[in-house]
């Protein structure tokens, strides 16, 4: 398959694979149709033939080379299997899509520093657990860990102190490339209440050590029939021409943070409900 992609690849032979689809067809009169020399059409008919996109048998003087359809067809296959997989992954590559919209938008905003300054967002989620289920998950670093990044990247390092001044810091890497670390962030919790409110201060690192922005950050709880309502609300300060990359993926990266959120507080309270029900209840035989 690579030798017949990079057979393919060359302009010129991709020219004499389209001539002899159309029927099989002489060496001379191939260079005649191309447009070029004799030896270099040979050559290329050869690498053609090596690959296995053509065949040639020799009639008299001349050389007929033929198409084999089966090559191109299994080739054809292949780059089917390609796009099959990756509409699949629709959910990433729209989330690629969208990244590159908002990108593109926010460079060409970042013109000066506080571009984005006072520029909010807002994220509503309803999670199957109860409000301590869900502060755990928000404050606990060793369950901050399972859903506090997109769905490319991973937490490699974190430090969360779940008190008002508490620091944090986060630093995280390439989610199939676990040793690549590909940002870090900084920050400091300004208001705790239990089960009820979080609210902090985090800033990404540009490359040479400086804050891209700081993001002020607020989550409320609020219990339901169901679960929890999550409230949470992003405020943009200190803003730098260099934030742009940062602030286009807000969106797309924490919405996905949420929705691992989500997920991960689902199949907490799925072991929690499991668990209850294969313990016996003893309390009949006291």
């Amino acid at each position: 398959m690579d030798a017949l992609l990079t057979a393919l690849a060359d302009p010129a032979r991709w020219r004499l694979v389209s001539l002899l689809a159309e029927q099989p067809r002489s060496v001379g009169v191939l260079a005649q149709l191309a447009g070029a020399r004799q030896p270099q059409t040979t050559k290329h008919l050869q690498t053609l033939e090596r690959a296995g996109a053509v065949v040639s048998q020799r009639t008299g003087q001349r050389r007929i080379y033929a198409l084999r359809p089966a090559a191109l067809r299994e080739l054809a296959a292949a780059l089917t299997q390609l796009a099959d997989a990756a509409e699949r992954a629709g959910g990433l590559h729209e989330a690629y899509d969208r990244y590159g919209l908002s990108l593109h938008a926010e460079r060409l905003a970042a013109n000066e520093p506080g571009w984005a300054d006072a520029r909010s967002f807002t994220f509503l989620r309803s999670l199957p657990g109860s409000p301590e289920l869900v502060w755990r998950h928000l404050t606990d670093p060793s369950l901050l860990t399972h859903w506090w990044t997109p769905d490319d990247l991973h937490v490699s390092e974190l430090a969360f102190e779940a008190r008002p001044g508490g620091r944090i810091v986060q630093e995280y890497a390439d989610a199939e490339a676990p040793d690549t670390v590909v940002g870090r962030a900084q920050g400091v919790v300004d208001d705790v209440h239990p089960h009820e409110r979080l609210a902090y201060r985090l800033s990404p690192l540009l490359p040479d050590g400086r804050l891209a922005f700081t993001a002020h950050v607020d989550l409320r709880l609020r219990p339901t029939e169901t679960g929890t309502e999550l409230d949470v609300r992003w405020r943009i300060t200190d803003s730098t021409v260099d934030s742009a990359d940062f602030i286009a993926g807000i969106e797309v990266g924490f919405g996905q943070s949420l929705d691992k959120l989500a997920a991960t507080v689902a199949a907490h309270t799925h072991d929690t409900h499991a668990t209850d029900r294969a313990t016996p209840d003893t309390r009949s035989s006291k």
